[in-house]
Order: C-alpha cells, then sequence, then structure tokens
C-alpha cells in the first residue's frame, strides 16, 4: 500500500490554487520590479536574479519564476539565519545577506530579506530578493573566483544577515562600506535599490492581500498548501521503481585537486511504497583549496533539483513538496557544508551541477523511465565576467556576459534543451542580445553558432555545444572564467554517449593561438578574440535507437554531420537528405 497525506480538514482545491496564485504573483510582481529597474546587464539583461516567500517558521512557500540554485534549498535556511541573528524584528527592517557560512549560495549573490507583520507586530512572513552582482567587491574583477583558496583571497565583502534598514530607511554605514568597496559603485547601487524596491512590494502586496482575507487565512493556506504538496508528491514517487544506485560526476581538476578532477558521488535511494526519495551526498571528499566548493545552500539545493528534475510527472516545489526528500550531507566536504574561511566563489554553477547530474544519472539506473543524462557544464568564457574602461567614454565597467553556457541533458522522452546555461538555473537566463552587449561595453561579437557533431549522441540526444567568438573594441579588456567540461565532459546515461569536451582560446590577428584552461583571469588584447566552445549535453538510451526521421532533421538543420548520422546513429542519407531505409536498416541490423 503506497504511503499517503491526509488533506486538511475543510480542504477546498479550488479557493487553495486561488490563493496560491496569488502568492506566486507576489514573488512575480518581484521580479518583474527587478527586472526592470537593476543597472546590471547581469540582471536587466541575462535576468539572473530571483524572488521567494517564505513562512515566519522559514518554510519555502513560493519562488515563481525563480533560479533552483537560489532558493529551492536555500531561502528557508537564510530566513531563518536572519531569526537567529536578530531575535528581534520590526516592521521596516530590511537585511543585506549574502554569506555562504549562513545559508546563502555564494558571495557574489546578494539577497534583501524583508520581515512582514501584521498589524499587532507579529511575524507572519519573509520576502527575498536576490540578485547576481556584476561585482561584489573580490580582489580579482570577477565574481567567479575559481582560484581563490579561501574566502580572504576571493576578497568580497560578506554580509551575514546584516541590517541595511530600519524604520523603512538605509543604514548609511552598509551602503559606505560597500560604495567603498565594490567596483562600479553608482552600478552597485542601483542594483541595490532594485533588490530593496522587489522586496518592499513582496511586502505591501502580503499586506494587501492579508487586509483583505485576514492573516489567519494565509497562513492556513500555507499549511493546507504544504500538506497538498506532500501528497502530491508522495503520489509522484509511487509511479516510479524502488531501488538504489551510485553515480559519480567529476569536475575538472584545478590545482590542489585530484589528479583526473573533484568527484561528486550521489547515493541515491527510491522508496516508492513510503513515498520518499534519499540522497546521501557524504561519500565525497574534504573541501579543496580552490573556490568551487559548495555551499550548504547550494549542495542541499543541487541534489534536490536533481531529483525534482527526474520526475515523472512535475511538481511544484516548496516545503510540502521537499518533505519528501531526504538530502544528507557532512561537514567539511566539498559538495557538503563548509567551514568558514572555505572558498565557495562559484558553488551556484560547475561543482554543484555535477552534484545535480550524478543525482539525475542515478535515478536513470534505478528507474529508466526518470532521470536524465549530464548537462553541459558552465562556466565558458562566453559566460565571463569582462571589466575594464570604455574608450568610448573613458567609464569603467564590469558585467558577466551570458551569451552561451552549457546544452541541456537528454532525457527519456526529449531532447536537450539548447540554451540550459546551467542544471541549477533551470533555463531561466536570458542569453544576451549580441546588440545590447555591443552597445554596452566595448567589444564585438564576431560569431555565436551550434558547434556541429558536439552532442551526446542518444536516443534522445543532449543539446550541442555553442561556438562564440567575440573580442575588445579599441581597447583591452580582463576577462574570468571557470569552464568546468574541458576534461571531463557531460556524460550519457542508459547507453547515452557523452558530449563534446569543452574548448577555449585566444586568437590573435597573426594568427597566433593560446589555449586557455579551466579556470583563468586573463587580459584579452586588443588585436585577440576569445574563442569559447562550450560543453553540449550528454545522450539518453542507444543512439542506434533514435528515430530517423529526427537524425534526418539533426543533419538538415547542421546539428550533426553526414558522417555522424551514419557511424554513431546509424543512420544512412542519400544526396537529397532522404532517409535510405535499406542501408539504415543494415547499419542497425549489423
Amino acid at each position: 500500500m503506497t504511503a499517503s497525506v491526509a488533506p486538511a480538514a475543510g480542504f477546498d482545491g479550488v479557493k487553495l490554487a486561488i490563493m496560491q496564485k496569488r502568492f506566486d504573483g507576489v514573488t512575480r510582481k518581484m521580479a518583474n520590479t527587478l527586472l526592470r529597474t537593476a543597472r546590471s546587464g547581469v540582471i536587466n539583461t541575462a535576468r539572473d536574479f530571483s524572488c521567494a516567500l517564505v513562512t515566519a517558521d522559514c518554510e519555502l512557500l513560493t519562488a515563481a519564476d525563480s533560479y533552483p540554485i537560489h532558493v529551492i534549498g536555500g531561502a528557508d535556511l537564510m530566513a531563518r539565519s536572519m531569526l537567529d541573528l536578530h531575535p528581534e524584528l520590526k516592521p521596516g527592517d530590511a537585511f543585506l545577506h549574502n554569506s555562504p557560512y549562513h545559508g546563502n549560495s555564494h558571495a557574489a549573490d546578494h539577497t534583501i530579506l524583508v520581515p512582514v507583520f501584521d498589524d499587532e507586530g507579529v511575524h507572519r512572513f519573509t520576502v527575498l530578493a536576490k540578485a547576481h552582482q556584476a561585482d561584489c567587491g573580490n580582489s580579482l574583477p570577477t565574481t567567479y573566483m575559481g582560484l581563490a583558496r579561501d574566502v580572504y583571497a576571493e576578497g568580497a565583502l560578506i554580509f551575514p544577515a546584516v541590517k541595511v534598514q530600519t524604520g523603512y530607511k538605509d543604514v548609511a554605514d552598509i551602503i559606505n562600506m560597500c560604495l567603498m568597496r565594490i567596483r562600479v559603485p553608482d552600478q552597485w547601487r542601483g542594483d541595490y535599490l532594485a533588490m530593496v524596491g522587489a522586496a518592499r512590494i513582496g511586502e505591501r502586496e502580503i499586506i494587501k492581500m492579508a487586509r483583505e482575507l485576514g492573516w489567519d487565512a494565509l497562513t492556513a493556506h500555507a499549511r493546507d498548501w504544504f500538506d497538498l504538496s506532500e501528497r502530491r508528491m508522495v503520489e509522484v514517487i509511487g509511479t516510479m521503481n524502488s531501488g538504489s544506485a551510485r553515480a559519480t560526476c567529476v569536475h575538472d581538476p584545478l590545482p590542489g585537486t585530484p589528479e583526473g578532477g573533484i568527484p561528486a558521488t550521489a547515493d541515491v535511494v527510491v522508496d516508492a511504497q513510503g513515498g520518499r526519495i534519499f540522497v546521501d551526498m557524504t561519500d565525497n571528499i574534504d573541501c579543496v583549496p580552490v573556490g568551487v566548493n559548495l555551499s550548504h545552500a547550494c549542495a542541499r539545493t543541487a541534489a534536490l533539483v536533481g531529483v525534482l528534475n527526474s520526475l515523472p510527472i512535475p511538481v511544484i516545489p516548496n516545503a510540502g513538496t521537499l518533505r519528501r526528500i531526504d538530502v544528507t550531507l557532512r561537514e567539511n566536504c566539498c559538495v557538503g557544508i563548509p567551514r568558514h574561511p572555505v572558498s565557495t566563489s562559484v558553488a551556484t554553477t560547475n561543482l554543484g551541477d555535477r552534484v545535480t547530474n550524478a543525482v539525475q544519472r542515478a535515478l536513470a539506473q534505478i528507474d529508466p523511465n526518470v532521470g536524465m543524462a549530464e548537462g553541459g557544464a558552465g562556466l565558458p568564457p562566453a559566460a565571463g565576467v569582462i571589466s575594464g574602461t570604455d574608450p568610448r567614454n573613458g567609464h569603467a565597467f564590469i558585467n558577466e556576459v551570458i551569451l552561451a553556457a552549457g546544452g541541456g541533458p537528454g532525457t527519456p522522452v526529449q531532447d536537450g534543451w539548447l540554451s540550459l546555461f546551467c542544471m541549477g538555473n533551470a533555463g531561466m537566463p536570458f542569453y544576451d542580445s549580441v546588440e545590447i552587449d555591443e552597445m554596452l561595453h566595448p567589444m564585438l561579437v564576431e560569431r555565436r553558432s551550434i558547434a556541429r557533431d558536439s552532442e551526446g549522441a542518444g536516443a534522445f540526444r543532449g543539446a550541442p555545444g555553442i561556438r562564440t567568438e567575440f573580442r575588445p573594441v579599441d581597447c583591452d579588456f580582463e576577462l574570468g572564467f571557470v569552464s568546468d567540461g574541458t576534461v571531463n565532459p557531460a556524460q550519457g546515461a542508459c547507453g547515452g554517449l557523452p558530449s563534446l569536451s569543452a574548448r577555449q582560446y585566444l586568437e590573435s590577428d597573426d594568427g597566433a593561438v593560446s589555449v586557455l584552461g579551466t579556470a583563468e583571469q586573463v587580459v584579452v588584447r586588443a588585436d585577440q578574440k576569445v574563442v569559447s566552445i562550450s560543453n553540449g549535453g550528454g545522450g539518453y538510451g542507444d543512439p542506434a535507437a533514435r528515430d530517423p526521421e529526427r537524425v534526418r532533421g539533426d543533419v538538415v538543420e547542421g546539428l550533426v554531420s553526414r558522417e555522424r548520422a551514419e557511424a554513431v546513429y546509424k543512420v544512412a542519407l542519400t544526396a537529397d537528405f532522404s532517409i535510405d531505409a535499406a542501408a539504415t536498416a543494415a547499419l542497425r541490423a549489423a
């Protein structure tokens, strides 16, 4: 008999759905505020931000239209830190939080937390507005310090839920610290105001709902919504195969790490009858002396995302849903709970993606109808941080450009998503407009195109990699990136093949080529261009089982060559791109 969770007394599905949509609308209004008012391109163009709402008990109620890695398994931890560090909250308070040792993702993600009170002064909810900063005060002009040996080498200002507003007014000391430390301070100040504005919009909208419906009705809704979501999760898990599996995905090696790379091993158990999934990440190495260690929030979230991605039926992530997923981490583990001053500068992407991928591939072993292959790794130079002085106006600039990144993994039912970016961001980032990037920065994007034959082949193939070429215009600029997947490409699942490795190099106008490594902070001269070939996704299932019409379409669209179609997918095409049925049958029979 499958485990079940009874709905709350007086359950009204229609009322529950309508009220939850209203709560979702709160976070969407917050997100719209951030998108339209932030100054940094990484926020107002690439949309690298998230908004969430948690209860007074620090349970995630909604994070509609947000990056999973930002808030699914971290919003509650951040809200709890706020309460622990500030037990006496008042209306008008706001807190700046970016500490990876207190529940935040990594130092570059500044978060504004605002507690919401009823008319009696009782804390009812907390709203969060989180945005990746163009600069967070690191010792080098990048927000991804892949080679930082500790948080001191990063250099970022760390704010563990520090009060930044009281009585709805800024605490000037905190603002002044940021203005003195962060590059392009006016740009940061604008982003700060956008985050505060988004959080205050959330506060206002919740108070408005409460005055219409009553505070007790909002609190009761959260309880009922969590119970319903938990029951739904039990039902979904009940459709899966029970079993256990182990999978390992490996991040590229960096100085001071194992020679073959940094393994992320996940032990996964599915208890379909009990309606639970267990993910154990404790059998992994200790923290490493570089910046790719995961924060507590990112380690937990990366494992949760691997499960949520793989379910046969989509569910809504909230505290009720997450009750049915048990993630076990250990302290001082590179994919666990770091101890200060371990560096977690790149926690939201690289090694976190490897954790998600390991969970997905383990689930595919347990049940071939769920799970996924491994998604393409990040962060290539095409998603790097550029900085310098703009010769057009003499102004300093710094921003993460998001022109291309990892391709999505093949799944049991579909091909990989071309513009996934990375697993933890779930395809939410907007790839930059070439024209806008060229307008905002002294750069020229010479090429952005599919890298043919770079996909992980499978019955459902991974997305291909993307070749991007760009250069500075009338100046030199600095470029920082951490391009995982150059040594260990995305692996397939259930017979699927790995993708082509990522590659990156500088090419000067005289033809000289300088190969770039996994993690670099380099000066790109005016006579050089950056060539970035991102990592595609792994394939799912035997490539020779792929629908020949799909293979034909891949060839026609330029994703796959005729030679690869025949050699790997066992599909023969005629001169006019028709399927040669007899030759295809012979290839597949062989």
